[in-house]
């Protein structure tokens, strides 16, 4: 399966089933966990049967259901893009897998999290992962019109990674950017702002980029 297609198969799940997440799959995981922290200087951190932060008023107001394993996504206070590129990279290699996952940024326990957090940094939002009950519902695909533009020759790679920009998850489901391709050089900026709109940026250009293997310009 290409990532294009892990992509259109992945979708937020917020109700899991009582079923543990692999050794193996714990281990490679972690790996990835590992590499990400690595690469980007954050401070991911994996937590497998641990359900007390979904074990909230907020978490059941939020409808999530059997939620006993998720990745904490700490990191500096300013490296939000980053914790969009790394964590969704992990959530489509956690796709591969044949897991669920959901983005999760106010609806679960934050005090509740055995995460180690170091001066100057914080728990930006956690991301749920397990089986889920069901595969999750996809949204409508977002118009290419409302959030990019093309200004001259169009590159090879530019339509599969339109496709993949208006699959990326968003909170609530806002396109607060505006992808841009001038004379064959993409780029990617901010437009207006919103809730976790950096986040969602990170997101957004690991969507790009992981489907076309072209870097974004700011």
């Amino acid at each position: 399966m290409s990532i294009l297609d892990t992509m259109k198969a992945r979708h937020a799940v917020r109700s899991y089933l009582d079923k543990p997440i692999e050794e193996e799959k714990q281990r490679a995981l972690a790996d990835l966990v590992t590499a990400a922290n690595q690469e980007s200087g954050l401070h991911l951190q994996c937590c497998f049967n641990e359900p007390k932060a979904f074990d909230t008023f907020m978490a059941h107001y939020g409808h999530f259901v059997g939620v006993k394993n998720y990745l904490a996504l700490v990191g500096p206070k300013n490296a939000e893009e980053a914790i969009g590129y790394q964590g969704e990279k992990i959530v489509l290699a956690a796709q591969a897998m044949g897991l669920n996952s959901c983005w999760v940024a106010l609806t679960y326990g934050k005090g509740k999290t055995p995460v180690q957090i170091a001066k100057g940094e914080k728990l930006h939002a956690v991301i749920a992962l397990g089986y889920g009950a069901t595969q999750g519902v996809p949204h409508p695909i977002k118009d290419p019109s409302v959030f990019s533009s093309l200004t001259g020759t169009k590159p090879i790679y530019w339509d599969d990674s339109v496709l993949a920009v208006s699959l990326a998850p968003t909170a609530m489901n806002q396109q607060k950017f505006m992808l841009t391709c001038t004379n064959g050089i993409p780029a990617l900026k901010v437009r207006g702002s919103g809730f976790y709109t950096k986040i969602d940026l990170g997101i957004v250009r690991y969507h790009f980029e992981a489907v076309s293997g072209v870097k974004l310009h700011e």
